[in-house]
């Protein structure tokens, strides 16, 4: 699994070059079109699928590539804290996500209702947790004032154990 999830995160580091590349070449030919770009900054909380944890919250820093009006490139980054139940030995664990995927509008206009996916790596920031497979599939709605709300599942997996939470992600977007 460890091999795995290097080559996962090697895989993001590398969609992420690839499309900060590209977009900025195509920038650079159409400078009327500014706004392909966005930054949103996002707050998580949730409710634990383990009976671990009780908890999660985190925030997360979103850079979105807008293909067209309809399909875009977010890549996400972040941090996320889940408490640990007393009967379960208290404390937290805390991981940084770092992910790539596909946001699709439902809407021509590029705000609307929305789906996404994203895939990527969990660097786990407890000593000895190592690094996890995260994936996070949502559905939300973004108005065109640059705020978002969406519903998500983020998992986590790493060595055929599995944990994650449903929460909701309050944002707001910058255009670039």
């Amino acid at each position: 699994m460890k091999t795995y999830t290097k080559l996962m995160a090697s895989a993001v580091a590398a969609l992420a070059i690839f499309v900060t590349t590209n977009v900025n070449a195509q920038t650079a030919s159409e400078p009327t079109n500014p706004s392909r770009q966005k930054l949103g900054v996002g707050l998580n909380v949730g409710v634990p699928t383990s009976d671990a944890f009780s908890f999660a919250i985190g925030a997360d820093l979103r850079y979105q590539v807008d293909l067209d009006r309809q399909l875009s490139i977010p890549i996400t980054a972040g941090y996320t804290n889940m408490s640990r139940k007393d009967e379960w030995g208290g404390g937290s664990f805390g991981y940084i996500p770092a992910k790539a995927g596909l946001k699709y509008f439902f809407s021509t206009t590029g705000s609307g209702a929305y789906a996404l996916a994203e895939a990527g790596a969990a660097f786990g920031t407890n000593s000895g947790s190592g690094t996890s497979f995260v994936y996070s599939p949502a559905v939300g709605y973004a108005w065109s004032n640059g705020l978002d709300l969406g519903a998500k599942y983020e998992g986590l997996s790493k060595d055929g154990s599995n944990t994650g939470y449903v929460g909701l992600r309050l944002a707001y977007g910058f255009k670039l």
